[in-house]
């Protein structure tokens, strides 16, 4: 099979790229432009977000069997910690849907035969390393608030969480730590993955054009930023399958995004 090729490779690489400007209203327009493209063909994104769901439902079924169940909300936030690279695919069609080539789903996963893919790789094993670590943090945070004399159920915990000073310091120093995270991975990923399937290059270099435009637009970032976690997290909420239709609009709204940052 041909690998796969994109005119743009023939720039250089790591050349520093030029970062625009944008303003709130270029946010909206991105998440408007998002909801679109999945509208204009929805049938072509189940495959690439049955898996996600599915997966979600699993780490549910297992954390709310015994002892792991307080992990149950970290693992429900985390998920737009790995968000980005969940939404891999849909950049590809995305692009190729803008350059007015063929957007059938099949060319989503044509990013495993990329000329980057092993940048891709190397980003989304740092997104999976954040995952990892916010999983541990949090569970340490539950275990210095709770360890020495957990809830003795689900409800427990709950009532535990919202009605004791204990608990408000666990919502407290976690959602703390949690914002941490998701600062860094909006930070130095937000573009990194739609800007290696478009121009390709070195994970430094997608890594380093991510947070120079952070850099160039903190509050609009940010705003973008709050908007996917707020929408991951709710749609993850009926057993994570909110998500077979947040994240196809997010991922594709991402694509927007970047196209505006990036000149």
């Amino acid at each position: 099979m041909p690998v796969y090729s994109n005119p743009a490779f023939a720039q250089p690489q790591d050349a520093e790229r030029a970062i625009r400007t944008i303003s709130t209203g270029d946010v909206f327009d991105a998440l408007g432009k998002g909801v679109s493209d999945f509208w204009r063909h929805p049938s072509h994104y189940l495959f690439l977000v049955l898996i996600y769901p599915a997966v979600g439902i699993v780490l549910a079924v297992w954390s709310a069997g015994g002892a792991t169940f307080p992990l149950l909300y970290p693992l429900a936030t985390g998920f737009a910690l790995i968000g980005p690279l969940a939404a891999i695919g849909l950049y590809e069609l995305s692009r190729r849907r803008e350059q007015g080539e063929d957007d059938s789903p099949r060319h989503a996963l044509g990013v495993l035969k990329h000329r980057s893919i092993g940048a891709i790789v190397a980003v989304g094993a740092m997104l999976a390393l954040v995952f990892v670590l916010w999983l541990t943090a949090a569970g340490a945070i539950y275990d210095a608030h709770f360890g020495s004399n957990p809830p003795a159920g689900l409800m427990a915990l709950l009532t535990e969480t919202f009605t004791t000073t204990r608990g408000w310091s666990l919502l407290f120093w976690g959602n703390l730590v949690g914002l941490g995270f998701a600062f860094f991975v909006l930070a130095t990923t937000a573009i990194a993955f739609p800007l290696l399937v478009d121009r390709g290059g070195s994970p430094g270099d997608a890594i380093a054009t991510s947070v120079r435009a952070f850099s160039a637009n903190p509050v609009q970032m940010t705003i973008f930023g709050l908007v996917v976690a707020i929408a991951l997290f709710v749609a993850s909420l009926p057993l994570f399958v909110g998500l077979a239709l947040a994240l196809p609009m997010l991922g594709h709204a991402t694509w927007h995004l970047y196209r505006k940052l990036v000149v």
